[in-house]
């Protein structure tokens, strides 16, 4: 069926009002440099740092989502459980969703505190990623009784950190690999066959430098060809090291990450840097101390590592902090250390293409939310590492992605876990009033024949777009005044032009540069891709 082509009175307005814009604000957008070609491929192309933007017109924006919290997955109520469980690790194998986190309590006094049993590393797995069991494992005793769901005790309990290798050339008996170890010895390598039974390979540390005392982690890096880590250190505050592996045994040096700051198109070009509410912040790119890391190749786009650290704050007894949830319970924990009582913590965000250097979101991710009870304490907030698809709670609606996130932790009860979700792609979206704006990208090169939009809108509102060649001329077929308006919500809406409705194959292989014009809208993500 073809695509209808008449144009409008309407589409004429709006045509000239999209060139009007490039009479309004523009920003260049510190990314590619506009005399390099990038070769895309097929690959999806996402909006969380600025690689491939060259410039934003009028009301164009980035803008970071926030996902939404749902039910809480599972509460730790067992004995080798308790108020500090954290560190999640989530990812899906096959039917079966995997989750590992840290089993530990914690028991605050007026004269400090402790934990009434040691540390443990525990399983947990679903169907349907939503409703989660603890399986009886019967592989470690915990007073008395192997009925527990322990899949490890002893050094490397803190910070147990699975994962499933994807390394094409990755023996069965090997097919889950761990990092986990002693805060300042190092991280030990581990294996195993099934996901539960663990073995440690060899005796020695396979990563020295450091300070080991957060989830430290691990994958295999289908773009780069090898195994890469992240792992704490200190560096003016907690920070990230990385480095790389071809056997997961041996490993390079590690090298801390480098960080930029985001900043919104709003603020000017020779503002301050950006600050984090602590008022002895020395990480004005880095924007605050970074607690766990999380990071991880982004499943539909690879070649990108998304971040989702923990923020940490403390701004002392402060007016505020007498006003948030469980004040006399605050006064307790900060009896011994006031950070115990004062402190709070978040999630965030942050993105990069090479796995070193990385574009903060300053603004949370994730926050403490609106809970008048236990909430907005240190150790709540802390994302769980990986990312997988659930079903949507809305019945005729696509999958959605589910984030695993801690809540009433360090308190006088148990822990616990509550999901979040996000629309896939949807961690930050080129977003315009209906006044419109845009976007133009850097010189790119792609494969494929139709362009894929993940992009949602009002009713009143559309995204055009344009393909221009690399001096930004409009190429004729593919202008403003040829694109059909897109409206709708939609993970794959195909842009289309008049005359070559959705065909972009003979433009295959050139420099070209696109061209997105918004208005009351969200585009999440593009994809060249053969149809």
């Amino acid at each position: 069926m073809s695509i209808e082509t008449s144009f409008s009175r309407r589409e004429f307005i709006q045509a000239a009002g999209a060139a009007s814009l490039a009479a309004v604000a523009t920003r260049s957008v510190a990314g590619k440099q506009d005399d390099q070609v990038t070769n895309i491929q097929a690959r999806r192309e996402l909006f969380v740092e600025n690689a491939l933007i060259s410039k934003l017109i009028g009301g164009a924006r980035l803008q970071l989502h926030r996902p939404t919290p749902r039910e809480v997955s599972f509460v730790c109520d067992k004995s080798w459980e308790g108020a500090s469980c954290a560190y999640m690790k989530v990812f899906q194998d096959g039917d079966l969703y995997r989750m590992y986190y840290r089993g530990s309590d914690v028991v605050y006094t007026i004269d400090g505190y402790h934990s009434p049993h040691p540390q443990t590393a525990c399983y947990a797995e679903s169907r349907d990623g939503i409703h989660w069991t603890k399986p009886e494992l019967e592989l470690f005793e915990f007073k008395g009784s192997k009925k527990n769901n322990i899949i490890w005790m002893g050094s490397g309990s803190h910070n147990f950190a699975p994962f499933l290798d994807t390394n094409p050339d990755c023996p069965k008996k090997e097919r889950f690999k761990a990092l986990a170890g002693d805060f300042r010895k190092g991280l030990q390598a581990f294996v195993s066959a099934d996901g539960v039974r663990f073995t440690p390979v060899g005796q020695k540390p396979v990563i020295a430098k450091g300070n080991f005392d957060s989830l430290n982690l691990a994958f295999w890096d289908t773009e780069a060809g090898v195994y890469r880590e992240y792992h704490r250190d200190v560096r003016k505050g907690r920070d990230i090291r990385t480095g790389t592996s071809k056997d997961f045994v041996h490993w390079t040096d590690p090298e801390f990450l480098s960080y930029e700051a985001h900043r919104d198109r709003s603020e000017p070009e020779d503002a301050p840097p950006v600050m984090d509410a602590d008022p002895h912040n020395e990480w004005p790119g880095r924007v605050s101390q970074l607690y766990t890391n999380q990071i991880i190749p982004y499943y539909r786009a690879p070649h990108v590592y998304l971040g989702f650290p923990t923020r940490y704050i403390d701004r002392g007894w402060t007016y505020s902090a007498t006003q948030l949830p469980q004040y006399e319970y605050r006064k307790l924990r900060g009896a011994e250390s006031r950070r115990e009582g004062t402190a709070v913590t978040d999630g965030m965000f942050m993105a990069s293409r090479n796995g070193k250097h990385f574009h903060v979101w300053p603004e949370s991710f994730i926050r403490p939310g609106l809970r008048t009870r236990q909430s907005w304490f240190y150790g709540d907030t802390y994302q769980n590492h990986g990312l997988v698809e659930t079903k949507s709670a809305i019945e005729d609606a696509p999958p959605e992605l589910s984030i695993y996130v801690s809540e009433n932790s360090f308190q006088n009860h148990p822990g616990q876990f509550r999901r979040y979700t996000l629309r896939i792609d949807g961690f930050v979206s080129l977003a315009a009033p209906l006044s419109g704006g845009e976007l133009v990208t850097a010189p790119l090169r792609f494969e494929g024949n139709r362009l894929s939009l993940n992009l949602s809108t009002s009713a009143a509102g559309s995204i055009r777009v344009e393909i221009q060649d690399v001096k930004g001329k409009p190429i004729p077929g593919y202008t403003f005044a040829d694109a059909h308006e897109l409206y709708g919500d939609s993970l794959n809406l195909a842009a289309a032009w008049k005359e070559h409705e959705t065909d972009v194959s003979h433009l295959a292989g050139k420099p070209i540069r696109l061209r997105f014009v918004v208005r009351d809208a969200d585009l999440y993500s593009y994809q060249f891709e053969i149809a």
